[in-house]
């Protein structure tokens, strides 16, 4: 099986409508996912007589025939799993396959290489005894259904795509709010190295800073340099985050995304890219980061978090593991869930035991609500932040206790001459006279004999 991972749902809670048609659901495969699937599988559940739409699963296409039985099997099983887990094991499939044509090819092509691999799914989902309704081949805007035999309304040679935006799904999202964020390669260029010739400054900086940072946090005494280095980690990340305090809109209010992306990495130098990435490939590091989460600092956050993941360039690929988790948390605690699945599925492509990763898109497939997660941030947070308050000042006490002890120690080794209060005592043989005697706070008397005069003697 390729390396993507599945991404799953549980049943939606938009507004209720009624699809009667191929045409329809074709059209309201990107409402349900928030993004257009390029060269993904996707099933979706039904439940009850109405067929209302439940869970979903999707995957990346492979590339191998050979790998379509093992993964149409696991798609099936996982949609199936999902869906007891919630207490409503679907009662139908419908089954997408999305994928544009190679240069040269033509859609109806498409559809032909992908048939067996269309007929593995519904073999998978009938060996579970759910049956499939329907199995759909999306591709260079048109629609193939693999079902109905009615050339009427499925021609061999496929049926155009509606107008975007013009369907009754599309209404109804508009009028719930739900957005579609582009299609599936758009989102994830946002998240990957661009291959420009900027990488080679960036591969020389990542270079130069695991050379510095890893012997600091290997060599001395053990803990220290770890923690040095994920205090400075941590400082340099909140004075870059300061930076994204500007709403991305304002920062490119014309240019679009790509434009705005290109703006946010003119705010991060390729030294400090390269440290922080460095930086948060520690745990700890990364558990403190993920704490900006909410208001300007999550919207900020999830600005960062894309830069460092487009950073990430060759050989550093797993290194982006930790940024790409922490833009799909932020994404998904921020109530931007297609964003936070696509982050989460790449942050498994760059390493598939990334265990935080495992778990959020675990998390945030069966529809969890990010809420807990957030709870217990924040009450890590504040038992850090009571507990340096309690250091700072125990150390204030400390420091206040110590310059009041030397402070009286200075007192105590004063000349007699020298104290300021009661009678002031004379050394023995030497009788106070004169301007001396008058004065507490001149200089003592010389052993032997009276304070000289003026003219010294």
């Amino acid at each position: 099986m390729n390396a993507n991972h599945h991404e799953s749902s549980g049943p939606s809670r938009s507004q209720r409508i009624t699809l009667r048609s191929p045409a329809e659901l074709a059209d309201a495969l990107p409402y349900m996912l928030g993004f257009h699937p390029t060269d993904s599988v996707v099933l979706v559940g039904l439940h009850g007589e109405r067929g209302r739409f439940g869970g979903r699963v999707r995957l990346g296409i492979p590339r191998s025939p050979r790998e379509w039985a093992s993964t149409a099997d696991h798609l099936a099983e996982c949609l199936v799993e999902s869906g007891e887990r919630n207490g409503d094991r679907p009662d139908g499939i419908v089954v997408f396959l999305c994928q544009d044509p190679e240069p040269g090819e033509a859609a109806r092509r498409v559809m032909e290489r992908l048939r067996p691999f269309a007929q593995r799914l519904r073999t998978a989902c009938g060996a579970l005894d759910i049956p499939v309704y329907e199995v759909l081949c999306i591709s260079d805007g048109l629609y193939f259904s693999y079902c109905c035999p009615d050339d009427r309304c499925c021609p061999p040679g496929g049926t155009p795509m509606g107008l975007v935006g013009t369907s009754v799904a599309a209404a109804t999202a508009a009028y719930a709010g739900v957005q579609v964020r582009g299609s599936l390669r758009d989102m994830e260029a946002r998240l990957k190295p661009q291959g420009a010739p900027g990488d080679e400054p960036q591969r020389a900086a990542l270079d130069a800073a695991a050379a510095s940072i890893v012997p600091r946090i290997l060599e001395g005494p053990p803990g220290r340099g770890r923690e040095e280095v994920r205090e400075a980690t941590l400082r340099t990340a909140r004075e870059i985050l300061r930076r994204f305090a500007v709403p991305e809109a304002r920062t490119q209010p014309s240019g679009g995304v790509a434009a705005a992306d290109a703006a946010d990495d003119a705010l991060i130098g390729t030294e400090e890219a390269a440290a922080l990435i460095l930086g948060l490939q520690d745990r700890a590091t990364r558990d403190r980061a993920a704490e900006w989460m909410e208001g300007w600092e999550g919207t900020a956050a999830l600005r960062l978090w894309r830069v460092l993941s487009r950073r990430c360039v060759t050989p550093y690929q797993e290194h982006a593991a930790a940024p790409l988790t922490l833009a799909g948390w932020t994404a998904w605690s921020t109530g931007d869930e297609p964003t936070a699945r696509v982050a989460l599925g790449l942050a498994l492509q760059a390493d598939p035991e990334y265990v935080f990763a495992r778990l959020l898109h675990q998390a945030c497939n069966e529809g969890l609500d990010p809420e807990s997660l957030r709870s217990c941030l924040r009450s890590e947070r504040d038992s850090r932040g009571a507990a340096e308050q309690a250091t700072s000042a125990s150390t204030r006490r400390v420091a206040t206790r110590t310059a009041a002890r030397a402070q009286s120690a200075r007192h105590s080794l004063r000349k007699p001459g020298r104290q300021t209060g009661g009678e002031r005592r004379a050394p023995a043989g030497v009788r106070p006279s004169g301007p001396a005697a008058s004065r507490p706070r001149s200089a003592a008397p010389r052993p032997g004999g009276q304070r000289g005069s003026r003219s010294g003697r």
